[in-house]
């Protein structure tokens, strides 16, 4: 069946195809007239010849009648958008690059007969069937051997969010680590540090130093466990891929303002559409401008923008060069202290900083893309990548520390700058292929990089403050004679090459097998007396990974994989740290429910990490290498749509991670922010028809266990649940919500890396939100 579909557009609140023309080709389509729109069903299905028809949107969606007529099967599983006619389409949610990558625009056929206007309306969906953070191919979720999870961009805009702390609270095990002043965000899943990339391709793995915005991101896959096979220098905790939002070929703009609690105010602007009458080039460009205080007395600003240029050369070659630039400026604190075995007994809000003391940060990442289809079977990606990080603070004068007393706050003084530079380049090349019955997706591939970090500044003691007494305090710099100059300057250069076979035995039965040699030189000098520690390591990493599917909607599967991460510099005693190596072990099953339209998720696992390089409690200026962690427990994630409207996303995760071999902290000891026990419940739904068309409403609950703050457990902040309720209308070109979150006010503890870095989490706040699409 061809059918071409043009001139679609997006109404808020579900999606609206209107003005469209359906033209016939060889083989009778059935005109579309007053039809639901029901998601992340891969069928084609059509009402009976005598009531109101069907016809498939690409994407993974399908639309059902409105009518009572039952629906029936009128085509097969399609395995790829690209095998249909695809969707011109003005629609941010549709036009963006979706879970399953999408082809050029097919035009309608020439001899096709116009048919009578059609208009369509229904709701997006939370659940995504495909994934390619764990393939780096783009595979059926419930036929990928290990538990990756996908954030698609309605949660985003649902939950009102602007950070990604907010987001990734929507997986199971997965948790802040600290957000350092909010300029920076890190995670932890499984309890081990997330690595975290973008667009799941060029080398990215330090996009954790300034904190990623959401205006340009499409959807999140976070893959779970040691993932080295496909990326490298990766830590066993996993992968956090963030997919930006790719250039349309219609005409978008859409202006929103977002205002909130204690003086958030944010703008931000997304423009899309051709540079060329064909097509061929295309363009993207994301901006964002803040301007926010906090319930903690401290202000920030934040300017971002990403430019994406996306040129299709010939029907077989795509070329794309993509810019994601963010400055920041806010100043730096650590939080709260510890006293004796938990938190000060201080106002939430007390902040033991200089307001004033700005830490200015300026992050850019430029991603060039070739991807060239030799033949149907044969595909090569190319990738280069460049990212620079600065960091920049005149004088900063923040907590150094409790003294005995536990009530004298001992104040730093501290100015300098930071510096971060690195250079990568990845080549894959994806073959399909058979072997008798057996089908085969191998993926071959290199990788080649090189980033620096350096960092130089005085550190002088300033004076003593009392944590009891209510501010304001006397902020007094460090007495010239007191402070002393640091500095570091670090490089790593690696080189891997990776080679990973998906095996499909039959529709039931399939296997992947990968390996991957890496080489890495990670030498530190140290500028002020230059001396210079040269660390090398070179290391294998296998990966097995094992689906039976006793049901075409149910899979079982079993995996294994390691992961490689080399060290730089010295111990105190100056022996050299040696490559810090992950093994992971994770048995799981998942299942398509409702028709697909709901999907489950239930993993267990064990990881552990050896050589691991830890904050050394008896020498400040040094770290130690801890010997060995481990973590096990078990996680399951629900995400999807129950009825047409009405979507959940429910995870819980158990997670035991402590240290089981160590010659300095105790045996047993559990590892800091990771919970033993999480979860999350978040139920949203939209009416798409009659008189409350457009209106919805959404309502989560998030809770987090206690985490102890250090290796040593010397303290632990409490577990907390927080509510978090939206209205929206989306309508027309029109969205509006308001978000109130934190409902019912709770008090608690967001992340705590050390006992003097103890961040509070944010009170009740409303944050409203305006935007329009055209």
């Amino acid at each position: 069946m061809g059918v071409g579909l043009r001139n679609a557009r997006m109404a808020a609140g579900g999606w609206s195809v209107a003005a469209a023309a359906l033209a016939r080709a060889a083989e009778p389509v059935i005109a579309i007239r007053r039809a639901r729109l029901a998601t992340s069903v891969r069928r084609v299905k059509a009402c009976l010849p005598n009531r109101n028809a069907s016809l498939l949107v690409a994407g993974g969606l399908s639309l059902l009648c409105a009518g009572p007529a039952a629906a029936q099967p009128l085509a097969t599983e399609v395995s790829r958008l690209g095998e249909l006619p695809s969707v011109s389409t003005s629609a941010a949610h549709l036009a963006q690059q979706p879970a399953e990558p999408s082809q050029a625009q097919a035009p309608a056929p020439p001899d096709g007969e116009e048919l009578d206007e059609v208009t369509v309306t229904g709701t997006g969906t939370y659940r995504r069937s495909n994934a390619s953070t764990a393939t780096k191919t783009d595979t059926p979720i419930l036929d990928t051997p290990q538990s990756v999870q996908v954030i698609p961009r309605q949660i985003i805009e649902d939950q009102g969010s602007v950070r990604m702390r907010e987001v990734l609270r929507n997986v199971s095990g997965v948790y802040l680590n600290n957000n350092y002043s909010n300029y920076s965000e890190s995670f932890n899943i499984r309890g081990f540090t997330a690595s975290q990339f973008t667009n799941a391709f060029a080398t990215s793995k330090f996009d954790s130093f300034n904190a990623v915005d959401t205006t340009n991101i499409e959807r999140i896959e976070v893959l779970k466990g040691p993932s080295s096979v496909l990326f490298g220098q990766a830590e066993p905790a996993g992968v956090i891929n963030y997919v930006t939002k790719r250039p349309l070929l219609t005409p978008y703009t859409a202006i929103g303002f977002t205002a909130g609690s204690y003086d958030f105010y944010r703008t931000t602007l997304d423009l899309s559409g051709p540079l060329t009458a064909g097509g061929t080039l295309a363009y993207r460009l994301n901006v964002a401008y803040e301007d926010a205080n906090t319930f903690r007395g401290t202000q920030g600003r934040r300017t971002f923008f990403s430019p994406v240029l996306e040129w299709r050369v010939t029907p077989d070659t795509t070329l794309s060069f993509e810019v994601i630039h963010s400055r920041d400026n806010r100043p730096f604190e650590l939080g709260l202290p510890a006293v004796g075995t938990g938190v000060a007994p201080v106002p939430y809000n007390r902040l033991f900083a200089d307001p004033k003391g700005l830490l200015l940060t300026n992050s850019t990442r430029a991603i060039a893309v070739l991807e060239h289809r030799f033949a149907e079977n044969l595909t090569m990606r190319s990738a280069g990548r460049y990212a620079s990080y600065i960091e920049n603070y005149p004088r900063l004068i923040y907590s150094a520390g409790l003294l005995e007393d536990n009530r004298s706050l001992q104040l730093a003084d501290d100015r300098g700058e930071y510096y971060f530079e690195s250079f990568g380049f990845q080549n894959d090349l994806i073959w399909k292929a058979k072997t008798g019955s057996i089908d085969h997706t191998v993926l071959f591939g290199l990788e080649l990089g090189k980033s620096l970090q350096s960092g130089y500044g005085i550190f002088g003691l300033a004076n003593v403050i009392d944590i009891y007494q209510p501010p304001p305090y006397v902020l007094e710099p460090a007495a010239e004679s007191s402070r002393s100059p640091y500095g570091f300057r670090n490089a790593i250069s690696f080189f891997g090459v990776y080679l990973q076979d998906q095996i499909s035995f039959s529709d039931n039965l399939k296997l992947v097998l990968g390996g991957r040699y890496d080489t890495a030189s990670a030498p530190s000098t140290d500028p002020i007396t230059g001396a210079i520690n040269p660390s090398e390591g070179q290391a294998f990493s296998p990966r097995v990974g094992l689906l039976y599917k006793p049901a075409p909607d149910v899979s079982l599967f079993a995996n294994f994989n390691q992961s490689f991460t080399p060290t730089s510099g010295r111990s105190a005693a100056g022996t050299p740290f040696l490559p810090t190596r992950g093994t992971g072990y994770e048995l799981g099953a998942k299942a398509d429910l409702l028709a697909g339209r709901l999907f489950a998720n239930l993993a267990l696992f064990k990881i552990a990490k050896t050589n691991v390089v830890t904050f050394d409690p008896t020498n400040p200026r040094f770290s130690i290498q801890v010997g060995e962690q481990e973590s096990q427990g078990v996680e399951f994630d629900l995400t999807g749509e129950i009825l047409p409207g009405w979507n959940v996303v429910a995870t819980y995760a158990y997670t035991d991670a402590k240290i089981s071999r160590d010659n300095t902290y105790p045996v047993g000891n559990r590892l800091p922010t990771a919970p033993l026990h999480g979860g999350s419940l978040w139920s949203a739904y939209r009416v798409s028809e009659g008189a409350l068309a457009g209106w919805g409403i959404g309502a989560g609950v998030f809770s987090v266990g206690e985490r102890f703050g250090d290796l040593a457990n010397s303290f632990s902040v409490p577990g907390y649940t927080r509510f978090d309720v939206a209205l929206y209308y989306r309508r027309g070109g029109l969205n509006a919500a308001l978000n109130f979150k934190n409902l019912f006010n709770a008090q608690y503890i967001e992340s705590a890396v050390s006992r003097g870095g103890i961040t509070p989490g944010a009170p009740f706040t409303v944050q409203g939100t305006l935007e329009v699409r055209f």
